[in-house]
């Protein structure tokens, strides 16, 4: 080949590389991944009362603050490079918006938010993965004499987690694993972490929950008296799967490649998925016996997608690589061709 077109061909081929290489960087996609349905979470229960004409006070005013697209995009609470740094990138009184004002609404320190019946002993929690990735779990409950009216922070929840488990079995849908709630009375928020293992992003829950009658009774293991006992909340209700399809058009929120939100298509669609479980009837994992003997593998079914974001930054670049290789060998069997006397067209 005369040295023009060999010129010209590298030049193809860089040109063709170029918008490859630039979409490899731009190729990183936002995924949303789930929040707590039992007990229920404050931005699942709104979502669930409906984003555009919620029917508890609580949510009206949370919507109201956020806008009905925060709700929408309920299952994206999130901090992408959290890495196990949640304490000190959540500032207290926004731990469970995470520090990101689309959802300032949750963050409002009200009596009234709709609250889940609770009692002291084992429990089996309920989180919905809208995109399941392997990670950890950690439950915290807010302290004796915890003031819902007061805006919630790091030094109100009790120090280690009553709960805590890696890589939790799912059952349609949801991560299922077990814990032990300490004896509480009255008013009191679960906090959730959880903290991916294939990716330094985390997701946050604040679900509010009563413990005894109309959150005055004591429940077993005592707990001090509430500041203040507001009158009852209807309990919230986690959507249903209808609903979640239902509003996956509205979301704004991209998984990554991670399917539909219809869980029965097992994610064949294209919206906001619910990525489906391998195991029909995994067992449920064991509590935790404490603290420091938490986190071990109580749940190995999870079903793994190891979609990270470097995941279609690799592909493209994969494919980037697949162009360049192609034109070099076309380049050299045009020079073997004319070296013998062949066209090569």
């Amino acid at each position: 080949m005369p040295a023009p077109r060999r010129r010209t061909a590298a030049r193809i081929a860089a040109a063709g590389l170029a918008p490859l290489a630039v979409a490899a960087y731009a190729a990183v996609p936002a995924a949303a991944h789930g929040s707590m349905t039992d007990p229920v979470s404050r931005v699942a229960a709104c979502y669930a009362e409906g984003p555009e004409a919620p029917k508890s006070a609580a949510c009206k005013a949370a919507v109201a603050a956020s806008g009905p697209q925060a709700f929408y995009d309920w299952n994206a609470v999130n901090i992408a490079n959290a890495a196990g740094k949640s304490r000190s990138l959540i500032p207290d009184g926004q731990l469970c918006s995470a520090g990101n004002p689309k959802y300032k609404g949750l963050d409002l320190a009200r009596a009234d938010w709709p609250a889940t019946p609770m009692k002291a002993g084992a429990h089996t929690f309920r989180y919905k993965g809208t995109a399941p990735h392997k990670g950890s779990f950690e439950l915290y409950v807010t302290k004796d004499g915890y003031d819902p009216s007061k805006p919630l922070k790091w030094s109100d929840l009790e120090a280690a987690p009553f709960a805590k488990v890696t890589d939790p079995a799912m059952q349609n849908g949801d991560y299922v694993f077990a814990g032990t709630l300490p004896g509480k009375s009255g008013r009191h928020l679960i906090f959730s972490i959880w903290q991916r293992s294939d990716s330094p992003e985390a997701f946050y829950t604040c679900s509010d929950v009563v413990f005894g009658k109309d959150g005055g009774g004591a429940a077993a293991g005592g707990g001090s008296a509430q500041p203040s006992r507001p009158a009852p909340v209807e309990p919230p209700k986690a959507p249903t799967d209808g609903q979640i399809s239902d509003g996956a058009g509205k979301s704004t929120v991209e998984h990554g490649g991670h399917g539909d939100n219809d869980p029965k298509t097992n994610g064949a669609g294209a919206a906001s998925p619910i990525a489906a479980s391998p195991v029909a009837a995994a067992p449920v994992s064991s509590p935790s016996p404490s603290p420091a003997a938490a986190g071990g593998k109580e749940g190995t079914d999870l079903a793994e997608t190891g979609g990270n974001g470097a995941t279609p930054a690799l592909a493209i670049a994969g494919a980037g690589v697949v162009a360049v290789g192609a034109a070099v060998l076309f380049a050299v069997a045009r020079r073997r061709a004319t070296g013998s006397g062949r066209s090569v067209r």
